[in-house]
């Protein structure tokens, strides 16, 4: 067997491209396929087929798509009860592919319809997890809760993970390799390792989930300082549950205009700097310039699901790569236009003077953004309220405007985000953003 990890950083996801005999499978694919037709095609393989683990909240697959444009059959769990033509693969089904002989293991638990593939050959066992076991962790239980038209209960789920990790990986080799579809990062974990392999060994020792405990005592662990949930992960259930459009249409109608200017909401992804030394009026700063931003993930925490907005860019070049990332979540056909700025009808946002911010703390309302279970941990200012960023747009009403205003996060990538919708929202209040200076106050 040889196996190819993928990532997609911004997202913490990996995706598998396994090839034996010249046969080809694809494990939990991302929105655009391109990345593993081109392995395919570098190791003369077919792509025969491409199983989806469950039907993941954080971003759209393309394996409807994949089906679409190579024939290959497309395996999940029955009980996703999925819209688009494929075979059951749950347990006791097995595939083969070249060589290898997949089986399929149900482990619910992160959703009741999560499967585990056990790829065998020869000595060798792989185990591609999905969301059920990550390294140094297991996934959370809630997601599906309140979000989508998929519901399920924490607690069953919760219950469902114990009796997974109890009963479902006892009789697999220590030695099998595990892999699971995200890393550090992700919010569909909360204290997943750097590490993108291991051993089940390795995790029979380390992950606290094989520890030996009780149910209760799990599952208090297991639902215990859970982050928040974006808007957009019920959305994407749905749309995998359904099937993704091919991507290439999909970006191909999203208009492009040149030194223009947009109404309506408005998304601004250029970097921080840039953006406050002039922007569109009301627009919203969601950085979209490195893969360390997570772009992707406050994109769908701050726009709702269905809810309209345009894009503005630095410059031409930068089309392709943010459209492909508005597309990673399904939000192509929100997207009213993309745009570069003329330069003209401009406003800025003022530069806050740390100093006075220092002497004077009771002169400003702070506004604190970080997740509940960051505030939690520790505060930078003792008066500061918390108002985090997923929800902002729904609280901005309760803060006070008899003061300017100050936002903080931990590092300056979400204040950004959150002082300009403040100063969208509480116009005309002045608002500064802490930014990085916010270190200095540790």
């Amino acid at each position: 067997m040889k196996i190819k990890q993928f990532e997609y950083k911004p997202l913490s996801h990996y995706s598998y491209a396994l090839v034996s005999n010249g046969e080809m499978v694809i494990i939990d694919p991302e929105r655009d396929p391109m990345q593993y037709y081109a392995f395919a095609n570098a190791h003369n393989a077919k792509i025969v087929g491409v199983i989806e683990t469950h039907p993941h909240a954080d971003f759209v697959s393309s394996h409807l798509q994949i089906h679409k444009e190579t024939g290959a059959v497309i395996y999940n769990s029955e009980k996703l009860g999925a819209d688009y033509p494929h075979q059951a693969f749950d347990e006791g089904d097995s595939i083969k592919v070249g060589k290898a002989t997949f089986k399929a293991i149900n482990t619910p638990g992160h959703s009741p319809d999560s499967i585990t593939i056990v790829a065998t050959e020869g000595e060798e066992t792989i185990l591609f997890t999905g969301d059920t076991l990550f390294i140094g962790d297991v996934g959370r239980p809630d997601l599906r809760e309140n979000a989508g038209k998929m519901k399920a209960k924490r607690q069953e789920l919760a219950e469902a993970m114990y009796h997974t990790i109890q009963n479902k990986f006892t009789d697999l080799p220590d030695d099998a390799i595990v892999y699971p579809a995200h890393g550090a990062g992700s919010l569909c974990g909360k204290s997943m390792s750097e590490a993108n392999s291991s051993t089940l060994g390795n995790e029979r020792m380390g992950n606290w989930a094989f520890k030996q405990q009780g149910q209760e005592q799990f599952i208090d662990a297991l639902l215990d300082n859970q982050s928040f949930i974006p808007s957009y992960f019920g959305f994407n259930v749905d749309v995998n549950k359904i099937g993704a459009e091919n991507l290439r249409p999909g970006i191909a109608e999203v208009p492009f205009k040149m030194y223009a200017a947009a109404k309506g909401l408005i998304v601004d992804v250029r970097e921080e700097a840039q953006f406050k030394n002039g922007h569109l009026m009301g627009s919203i700063n969601i950085q979209a310039t490195s893969e360390e931003s997570k772009f992707e993930t406050w994109l769908g925490a701050i726009i709702e699901p269905g809810e309209k907005f345009s894009l503005v860019i630095n410059a031409p070049e930068d089309l392709e790569t943010v459209l492909h990332r508005v597309a990673k979540i399904g939000y192509e056909k929100q997207l009213q236009s993309i745009l570069t700025l003329s330069g003209d009808n401009l406003v800025q946002m003022k530069p806050l003077d740390v100093q006075d911010l220092k002497k004077n703390p009771g002169n400003y309302t702070i506004i604190d953004v970080r997740n509940k279970s960051e505030v939690a941990e520790g505060r930078f200012f003792g008066n500061a309220q918390s108002h985090p960023l997923n929800t902002l747009r729904d609280t901005s009403d309760e803060i006070p405007t008899d003061r300017p205003i100050v936002v903080h996060c931990a590092g300056g990538y979400r204040s950004a985000a959150g002082s300009s919708i403040l100063a969208k929202q509480l116009n005309p209040v002045t608002v500064y953003d802490l930014g990085e200076a916010v270190k200095e106050f540790e």
